[in-house]
């Protein structure tokens, strides 16, 4: 049963995207030592990989990457305010800020990457 205030439905909205922005980050950790593997083998194998990695949907991928990243970093920091301080103050107005900076994260990367 869900609860009636909407301050817990917003908390309950920011743990969902923290454990799932956890899960796809685990996702991408075996690309990500696949292209760690292929320096190691050699200059011509990251080379062709990083060509590779020029395509348009790579790119939509990396935009999504570091936006995952943005929202995993901001959850956790309310995770951890909340375990650790002694804090009673507005939270859905955080989780709200947290939204928009991981938003104006994943924004600006998207616009400087695209230049």
């Amino acid at each position: 049963m869900l609860p009636a205030n909407s301050q817990r439905h917003a908390g309950r909205y920011a743990a969902f995207a923290h454990r799932l922005s956890g899960v796809l980050l685990a996702v991408f950790l075996p690309f990500h030592f696949l292209a760690l593997g292929l320096a190691i083998e050699g200059e011509a194998r990251l080379d062709s990989f990083l060509a590779w990695s020029d395509q348009p949907l790579v790119k939509v991928a990396e935009w999504g990457l570091v936006t995952l990243l943005s929202v995993h970093l901001l959850a956790g920091l309310r995770v951890l305010t909340l375990e650790f301080l002694p804090w009673r103050g507005p939270r859905k107005a955080w989780i709200a800020v947290g939204a928009v900076v991981a938003a104006l994260t994943g924004i600006l990367f998207f616009v400087s990457a695209s230049a």
